[in-house]
């Protein structure tokens, strides 16, 4: 890869779409262009040689992984801004709402115009946006397929734009040999101060659940389609038939992310249903904090959880209600956390930063 002569050093990426991509984002259409723009300033030139300048491109800036990978990359002198297109994308509240395709054409060109900046490298977080990035003809792109976007509705865009990106990371081995490409697996990290064992009793006091009960965890909207909560309460309501006490199932999801320890830890059990995923934080932040992990055989999980016990790793509901009567009826912590210390928020950020320096 060579420079091509713009001023400041300029980079010099071919751009091969196929036609399919081509014609999405070059498409013309009506209306203003606009974004939102989030996350401190660009750096300046007269910066430290060591910073790097990066254009992040996001579906949901909020998204609470992101705001900690964004903070553990300035420990490591990565500095830039965030752009996300317009309409709304929330799945926090008690329904989902996403962004139309129309939304993202009109990310385009607001792409274009901050790819002119200062920036060393444009970084695609989430396969939807890789084809703005690819767009831009000036920088080097990084590529971040989440999940969804490699194993959901858009795969095959996340797989067509994987191949012209100059390095693309994935969050898990299965996730590598579904892409069928190069690629690096960097799981995202967890803040381990933050998600830590504490007293069972201390936390159901600070979050309210009754201390009798035996409390299932199911950390996200009941609006998650892919969470798959239909499929926690049957598998709960006929666990509870074979355990003694009552057991409860909490659907936990629009608190403050520093809060979600208290709800880890004040759990019997975190419950993951899921029809797919690529690498859940839920699943990490629980082992963090010893709670045990019964879930269906999704992403990373089943290799991530080899040496936890108890945990359990299912294929069917029968396996999901033995997992969970296992755990219910005798509760105990798990030795999870010891089993999560390779994904630190701190390795995550320095492993990002190696892949920044492989693309310039």
């Amino acid at each position: 890869m060579t420079g091509n002569g713009f001023p400041g050093g300029g980079y010099d990426r071919p751009v091969a779409l196929d036609e399919s991509i081509k014609r999405r984002i070059t498409k013309r259409f009506s209306g203003e262009f606009s974004a939102t723009v989030t996350r401190g300033a660009m750096q300046s030139r007269t910066d430290t040689e060591s910073s790097l300048r990066v254009l992040n491109l996001v579906t949901n800036a909020d998204a609470r992984f992101f705001d900690e990978q964004l903070r553990i990359l300035r420990e490591y002198d990565v500095r830039g801004e965030t752009l996300s297109p317009t309409g709304v994308h929330r799945a926090r509240d008690d329904s989902v709402t996403r962004r139309s395709p129309a939304d993202y054409l009109r990310f385009f060109p607001t792409v274009m115009r901050n790819s002119l900046g200062e920036y060393d490298l444009i970084h695609a977080n989430y396969g939807l946006t890789a084809p703005m990035a690819l767009a831009q003809p000036r920088l080097p792109v990084v590529l971040s397929l989440w999940g969804s976007d490699l194993l959901g509705e858009y795969g095959w865009l996340s797989k067509r734009c994987a191949r012209h990106c100059d390095a693309v990371i994935v969050m898990s081995e299965g996730m590598a040999d579904e892409l069928g490409c190069d690629c690096h697996v960097i799981p995202h990290g967890i803040n381990l101060s933050r998600f830590a064992p504490m007293l069972k009793s201390t936390a159901r006091a600070e979050v309210g659940w009754n201390e009798t009960k035996k409390h299932v965890l199911f950390p996200y909207p009941p609006t998650r389609e892919v969470k798959d909560f239909p499929r926690a309460e049957r598998v709960v309501a006929e666990a509870a038939n074979r355990v003694d006490g009552e057991v409860e199932l909490q659907s936990v999801f629009g608190v403050a992310h520093e809060e979600m320890a208290d709800y880890y830890n004040a759990a019997d059990v975190l419950l993951l249903p899921s029809k797919s995923e690529g690498s859940p934080n839920s699943v990490k932040e629980a082992m963090a904090c010893n709670l045990p992990v019964v879930t269906t055989d999704v992403g990373d999980v089943r290799d991530r959880l080899a040496d936890v016990s108890p945990s359990h790793v299912c294929s069917s509901d029968d396996e999901l209600v033995a997992g969970l009567v296992d755990v219910l009826a005798e509760p105990r912590r798990s030795n999870g956390r010891e089993n999560v210390l390779d994904i630190s928020l701190e390795r995550m950020g320095e492993r990002i930063r190696g892949v920044y320096e492989t693309v310039l």
